[in-house]
């Protein structure tokens, strides 16, 4: 077996055609990381500056009224995965960030494919895209004659005579195979290791990244088997190759692109203008916080009066409008959330049937796990969102509470200007980060995909013990 392997892969590497693809691929994956390593660096960059000058914007705001600091707003930024280098994901479709503000949920903007050419429709070149989608097409390159040539020229035969079982003899293909792929594919990962930790520090996701390395070394044990018995039925080496392009062709490219239409068929998303109006239709129907006289908060306030045993709110010893504010940002709160909540279930509904078709295809649970270890998959984003929303609420409420606390019920004249707090209360509000959620809990909410990976393992096994028997020299 190991003498194939040796003989397998020599033979692939004598092959000028096979020099010249494996430093081609080693230029587009230098390339990749440098590009990466260097988008890294520059949004980077930037996030930090305009974080750092939205908070010093925030802090030394002047003397206000709380509710007009609670209008005036805060920003939150979204940063990039430090092994988005490796993988960029959903990066650069997702926005990156969100204006947060009293009463009203905005959506996350300043995506950089928003701000890019229609050339982004093509894709971005990562080192994790070139060994999802390129390198099965050069695994299938590599092993796509591997046995049909032996059986073309005669040499399967005399092997097969001289006591070579066919399943030795696919194993050992395999393992020639694989060993010619680690040329490129170990430095690769080396190579995305040192990029990686030069931007982030020796922690957990040293974890994340030696699982990647995991999943990816079975992708290709995986396609490599393919290969192999492709090439292990078919008479000639060209129906072989066909046989494998057109495989690919299926597997990366139509499978994928079919299956997303379809799953927005089947779970249609409500557009933008759509969600927003119904939020507001149901909002009005519970009232408005800014209005006195709205019959759902005249209510409150004739109710909070007979319990302060008071006439005017005037009597009360808080702020009433503060009172109100806070009642109508926990309601509407409450109703965003609720509709938020439904748009996300459509969205998992229909990353779940793209996740089932994990099982007919490895490119598909390959690419979602890598995804989830890189944080750069789907659910990060909405994680980022509940924690930018949670973090607004916060700061409504907050203000809310400085106005009930600190600003009087008594109006003034109409030519003198509004209460105003001192500007030191702005610095208590703690700034925004974001913590990304921890890979367990991922990994956990997503099984399917893992589920599917299995699944090609345990059928790949189960290939090699049953499939060389059926396999015909002649």
């Amino acid at each position: 077996m190991l003498k194939v392997a040796q003989q397998t892969s020599k033979q692939i590497l004598q092959r000028n055609s096979t020099k010249v693809i494996l430093c081609l691929f080693s230029i587009i994956l230098l390339y990749a990381g440098i590009i990466g390593k260097i988008q890294y660096n520059n949004f980077e960059k930037i996030r930090i500056k305009y974080q750092n000058e939205v908070r010093s914007s925030w802090v030394n705001s002047p003397d206000k009224h709380p509710h007009r600091m609670a209008h005036y707003g805060y920003i939150a930024f979204r940063p990039k995965s430090a092994l988005s280098v490796f993988d960029y994901g959903l990066e650069s479709y997702l926005g990156n960030a969100i204006f947060l503000e009293a009463h009203k949920q905005n959506t996350t903007n300043f995506s950089e494919a928003s701000l890019s050419t229609t050339m982004m429709r093509f894709g971005e070149i990562s080192i994790a895209m070139i060994l999802q989608l390129l390198f099965p097409l050069l695994i299938f390159f590599l092993g796509h004659n591997v046995i049909s040539s032996d059986r073309e020229n005669g040499t399967l035969k005399i092997l097969i005579a001289q006591g070579l079982n066919m399943r030795s003899l696919i194993i050992g293909k395999i393992l020639g195979v694989l060993f010619v792929s680690s040329i490129i594919f170990i430095p690769t990962f080396i190579y995305s290791a040192i990029l990686h930790f030069s931007i982030s520090s020796f922690n957990n996701e040293w974890t994340n990244f030696l699982c990647a390395f995991l999943l990816y070394s079975i992708s290709i044990i995986i396609y490599s088997c393919i290969a192999v018995c492709v090439s292990a039925i078919s008479n000639k080496s060209k129906l072989a190759l066909v046989s494998l392009i057109g495989l690919w062709l299926i597997l990366f490219v139509a499978l994928p692109r079919s299956t997303q239409a379809f799953a927005e068929k089947i779970y249609p998303t409500p557009s933008k203008i759509a969600f927003e109006s119904g939020i507001e239709e149901e909002i009005i129907k519970e009232g408005d916080s800014h209005n006195p006289d709205d019959k759902h908060y005249k209510n409150l306030k004739d109710s909070i009066l007979r319990t302060h045993h008071a006439v005017s709110i005037e009597q009360l010893n808080f702020n009433y409008a503060g009172f109100q504010m806070k009642e109508g940002e926990r309601i509407s709160s409450q109703i965003y959330n609720k509709h938020k909540q439904n748009l996300n279930r459509v969205f998992k509904n229909q990353n779940n049937l793209m996740s089932y078709t994990g099982f007919l295809n490895p490119y598909i649970c390959i690419k979602e796990i890598s995804l989830l270890l890189s944080n750069t998959d789907f659910e990060t984003y909405l994680d980022f969102q509940e924690q930018a929303e949670k973090y607004r609420y916060e700061l409504a409420q907050e203000m809310n509470d400085l106005q009930i606390k600190l600003i009087p019920n008594k109006k003034l004249s109409d030519t003198a200007k509004t209460y105003s707090i001192s500007k030191h209360h702005w610095a208590t509000l703690k700034d925004f980060n974001y913590t990304k959620p921890k890979i367990t809990n991922l990994l956990k909410n997503n099984q399917i995909p893992i589920l599917a990976l299995i699944y090609w393992i345990i059928l790949t096994i189960v290939i090699l013990i049953v499939y060389p028997n059926k396999i015909k020299v002649l």
